[in-house]
């Protein structure tokens, strides 16, 4: 099932989304207009506002803050990405080129930071001490997971408990977040919104974890971005961390190799290690434990086609091959 049809319960509130993200990107410097709109029209999964909105909705919410909110989480994820691609030197996002790579690497960061700006402004508006806490602190562990990456490049020394931290803070934090502001949207006491909130960090660890199945198993026109990137830039994942443990002698070495040395030289060994050890399968089974936990902390929400969808999408997180 594709996600357009998945959305279909919080379809208007999606459109509503778009609306609000038009209007806040609206600034009187033209560069940020045309940099900004590059990226947000390049579109996505747009996951962790529909997350949002559904555990909103799934909690009988009836108010117009969620499109508000919806679109700060999105504003903080595109400032991570055009920030992401200056630091990885990416050149391919959603099936074209990065913003770094259109309109060069100050642009981008400076548009990162409006972005990031403009985030705050609009949770601000809210008025909500919780909801400022919330985001504030996202913001924060998600920044520190970037620096953990970077920290991790070209080190093969990294273990599986190293590299979900960072997942967790990179990645997740934002899943997190939004299930999380959702709930206090939906005003349910704060055992309830820790369960919301660690179903977006599962779901939010699932949904990396197949990112890193399909550097290596994805088709490059339905990913939108190059395979063997991670290994190019020396990164670490899961893959990879499998088959140094797991593998041959000679195929850990090689792998080890290649994460210190970076680059593509040695992706189609890498590639056959990685497939003849099993490591792709071991980190779906990962995700797949992940979405599990997932699914079994939204037991107590009410019945309805927002729970449902919910469901589905853990599903989703796991099987998708972009």
């Amino acid at each position: 099932m594709q996600l357009e049809q998945l959305y279909a319960p919080v379809a208007a509130d999606m459109e509503a989304v778009n609306q609000v993200i038009r209007k806040r990107l609206s600034s009187e410097v033209v560069l940020i207009n045309q940099v900004a709109e590059y990226i947000i029209g390049a579109g996505g999964k747009r996951m962790r506002p529909a997350l949002l909105l559904l555990v909103a909705n799934a909690l009988g919410y009836r108010g117009t803050h969620h499109h508000e909110l919806a679109a700060v989480v999105e504003f903080i994820h595109t400032a991570t990405l055009l920030h992401d691609d200056v630091v990885d030197e990416s050149d391919l996002r959603r099936g074209r080129s990065t913003a770094n790579a259109m309109f060069g690497n100050a642009a981008a960061v400076l548009v990162g930071d409006f972005l990031y700006s403009r985030a705050f402004q609009m949770m601000v508006g809210v008025k909500d001490m919780r909801v400022m806490s919330v985001l504030a602190d996202a913001t924060n562990v998600i920044a520190e997971g970037e620096v953990l990456q970077l920290l991790n490049v070209h080190n093969a020394d990294v273990t599986v408990e190293d590299y979900l931290r960072v997942i967790h803070y990179k990645t997740a934090t934002l899943f997190e977040a939004a299930t999380r502001l959702g709930a206090i949207l939906g005003s349910l006491d704060e055992a309830g919104q820790e369960r919301l909130a660690a179903f977006g960090r599962h779901i939010g660890t699932a949904f990396q974890l197949i990112d890193d199945v399909l550097d290596y198993s994805g088709d490059e026109a339905e990913t939108g971005k190059h395979l063997g990137d991670d290994l190019a830039e020396g990164k670490p994942t899961l893959p990879l961390i499998h088959v140094m443990q797991h593998g041959e002698p000679a195929e850990a070495a090689l792998v080890r190799r290649a994460i210190e040395e970076g680059g593509r030289e040695l992706f189609a060994e890498v590639m056959a290690a990685v497939h003849a050890t099993g490591a792709l399968e071991a980190t779906r089974a990962h995700a797949a434990r992940e979405a599990e936990a997932a699914a079994a902390l939204l037991i107590e929400l009410p019945p309805s086609n927002f729970k449902e969808v919910l469901l589905q999408l853990c599903s989703f997180a796991v099987g998708r091959n972009h």
